[in-house]
């Protein structure tokens, strides 16, 4: 369908007003429709918002993926639609253990795309930093707290990430190492979180 023929679909049947000029733009990702915009597109284009979407990462984009309003979520959750529109906005979740276990439900996340929708991602990294870097133990309720999965296999791959960073820093530190000065274990903590969840097998 030409660019201008979804334009005119857009404004003949939702009122939106959108030039062909703004729907390549949506195309070539140089904007972003609203949530309003993205709605009326895919009915234009008879697809749902969930195929237009490449690859959902925030609450709003999971929830419009869904064809989920806010206050319906906010109903299931057991938010007011206001602060759950508030976190939606603000990129960062702040509910109870059994709101977000809600919200995992009703958006059908996996412990990582949650991690990611809910603005977590740079706090676990840094709590995986220091569990590989220092004593892991003391990270197992954290990240049990943070991440939904059994105590088990959190513990597991914790000790896993402590014991992989620490073979690196020994293998630079050894008298037959080529002097990396510790590159290899900084470089495995810059992807920290990627070998959390290879481990966990999420």
């Amino acid at each position: 369908m030409a660019h201008d023929h979804v334009a005119y679909g857009l404004r003949a049947q939702y009122g939106i007003l959108a030039t062909p000029e703004t729907v390549l733009a949506w195309e070539r990702g140089r904007a972003v429709p609203t949530e309003q915009e993205l709605t009326a597109l895919a009915g234009v284009l008879w697809c749902s918002p969930a195929e237009l979407i490449a690859a959902a990462s925030t609450l709003r984009e999971h929830r419009v993926a869904r064809g989920t309003a806010p206050e319906e979520l906010a109903r299931r959750v057991g938010l007011s639609a206001q602060a759950y529109r508030r976190m939606e906005d603000e990129g960062r979740w702040r509910g109870t253990e059994r709101q977000t276990a809600a919200l995992a439900e009703a958006l059908g996340l996996g412990p990582r795309a949650l991690i990611t929708a809910t603005g977590g991602d740079e706090r676990l990294a840094e709590l995986l930093r220091d569990a590989a870097t220092t004593r892991w133990q003391a990270y197992v309720k954290p990240a049990v707290r943070m991440v939904p999965l059994p105590r088990r296999t959190v513990e597991a791959a914790l000790q896993r990430l402590h014991t992989d960073y620490h073979a690196r820093m020994a293998a630079t530190s050894s008298w037959g190492a080529s002097g990396g000065s510790g590159e290899a274990g900084r470089a495995y903590l810059d992807d920290v979180t990627g070998h959390f969840w290879a481990s966990v097998g999420a």
